[in-house]
């Protein structure tokens, strides 16, 4: 398994990666916290083909997390709303920094702040590494056996500490001691007795999290009588397996024993976990929502109702009063929900999703730079988003549609032209030929000759990349006025006709010979 690793800074992510047969890890060049840096990682994750990332999680001398390590805990969340398929670990490390540093001053070359970032990234992934394969490496840092891994040992320790000094005071009373704690906060029987103790409270895990953590998060929600011994009864009847991220209707009246199988097993059945890509279309979600259970008439439901919270209405800045439909703003990302939520719920919540991935990259405010409403920037971030599979191609492509809408030119991009026909004929019926498809009477069909500017509104639900790209295109590609996607995978770029022909000519005699 390959893998990606975070040292998470406020002005600095060092990166390092891996490959778990090798189990060396490598440094890579830092990335900056500039507002883009999510959009970099992705990039970088996708160069190197890798959806696995191991995030550094900082602790104190004392083992216990920080306000440093909050920050990577969101960090992380912000990571899986960038790269919906990531998979994310945490490493607990300390003083890491400190150890990179001594590292390249006994190199004696020269190195700046980021080679410092890169190298404690390295450092969190091969101690990873080891921890997870058992094995030592010849880059193994000395320091894993002193401060740097203090927490874990610590907490074993604990553990073993505490199950001494039980024994110490005498087996009876201890062992007396952890049965009684195994016992459920209320001793009330549910099946013949109507208690509160008997009520369901959802308890999340969420990833990454560690088993004192939960722990103490059970102790804290009531549903455990002591923390200690519940990472004791863990540690002893898991046989090597972990407690699992998920959401879970836990009640007083459960046995800790209970609720650890629980957990050991997964999230209720009663939540499920959607999944939306971005550049799926509203056809493709309602498709979705019908597999897992919801009736025809609650899709067109949900998809039809009136939506007027102001924490995310915000959203349908200059979206025209005739326009109906919520194609564009359907956030990409996954989602946990309760299987009695309607779609009107989970419509809300990728809204609000939506809003702040607008908000917190200030995308109004830059699509207005470009003359574009929020609406505008939308739609052309939808088109952008399936021409292009890749951030620095977004920001070329949507560079090009600002170039040909500068010039008076038709958009021109066959994704419109496909997203018309299927409006109205989505399982190709009518037979049309290509010259009639590209002539297509349609507001959303930018091939149309004479079909000046933005087609009616989105194509799809854009991601961040593509908002991103449509917000600041890449200024570099001003001279060119086509595109395509060759045989390869990769995308050409031209500034003449002339020279989009030979392209096609050159890198496209497959894929630019498909029907529309």
């Amino acid at each position: 398994m390959k893998l990606i690793a975070l040292d998470v800074g406020t002005k600095r992510i060092g990166v390092a990666k891996a490959d778990s047969k090798v189990r060396i890890a490598i440094p890579y060049s830092a990335v900056e916290v500039d507002g883009t840096e999510f959009e970099k990682i992705a990039s970088l994750a996708r160069a190197w083909d890798i959806n696995s990332f191991v995030l550094g999680l900082p602790r104190n001398s004392q083992g216990e997390e920080t306000e440093q390590s909050r920050y990577v805990r969101e960090f992380a969340k912000d990571l899986k709303r960038a790269i919906p398929s990531a998979k994310i670990c945490f490493q607990d490390e300390s003083l890491t920094s400190v150890e990179a540093e001594k590292r390249l001053k006994s190199r004696k070359k020269g190195y700046k702040k980021g080679d410092i970032d890169s190298e404690a990234a390295t450092i969190i992934l091969q101690d990873f590494l080891e921890e997870k394969t058992g094995k030592t490496t010849s880059r193994a840092t000395s320091a894993r056996h002193k401060s740097v891994k203090a927490t874990k040992p610590r907490r074993s320790m604990a553990a073993i500490f505490v199950v001494l000094a039980i024994l110490g005071i005498g087996a009876a009373a201890g062992y007396g001691y952890y049965r009684y704690n195994l016992r459920p906060v209320a001793d009330v029987d549910c099946e013949t007795v109507d208690a509160d103790a008997c009520d369901d409270m959802l308890f999340s895990v969420e990833s990454g999290m560690g088993v004192s953590e939960i722990a103490d998060g059970l102790k804290e929600a009531g549903l455990i009588r002591d923390s200690l011994v519940f990472q004791i009864y863990f540690r002893l009847n898991s046989n090597g397996k972990s407690l699992k991220a998920g959401e879970y209707q836990l009640n007083q009246a459960m046995s800790l024993n209970e609720i650890t199988d629980l957990l050991l097993k997964g999230g209720s059945e009663n939540v499920f976990s959607l999944t939306i890509f971005p550049g799926e279309n509203i056809f493709d979600i309602k498709k979705r929502l019908m597999d897992l259970g919801y009736t025809e008439e609650e899709v067109e439901t949900g998809f039809s109702a009136k939506y007027d919270d102001a924490s995310y209405t915000w959203i349908f800045e200059g979206r025209p009063e005739e326009a109906t439909s919520y194609e564009g703003y359907i956030y990409g990302e996954t989602y946990e929900f309760y299987r009695d939520d309607t779609v009107e719920t989970i419509l809300e919540t990728t809204f609000r999703e939506m809003a702040k991935a607008l908000e917190a990259n200030d995308l109004k405010a830059k699509f207005e730079a470009h003359g574009l409403n929020l609406y505008q920037g939308i739609t052309l971030a939808s088109i952008v988003q399936k021409e292009a599979n890749n951030a620095t191609d977004m920001a070329k492509v949507a560079q090009i549609f600002y170039n040909r809408l500068e010039q008076g030119w038709t958009l021109g991009s066959d994704v419109t032209t496909i997203y018309a026909i299927d409006l109205v004929d989505p399982d190709r019926l009518s037979g049309m030929s290509e010259e009639e498809k590209i002539n297509f009477d349609s507001p959303y069909n930018t091939r149309k000759p004479g079909m000046i500017g933005l087609p009616f509104g989105p194509i799809s639900n854009p991601g961040i990349e593509a908002l991103n790209a449509a917000a600041t295109p890449d200024e570099s590609a001003t001279e060119f006025m086509f595109f395509l996607t060759g045989d390869d995978g990769l995308m050409y770029y031209s500034s003449t006709e002339e020279g989009h022909l030979q392209n096609i000519q050159e890198h496209c005699q497959q894929l630019c010979g498909l029907a529309l």
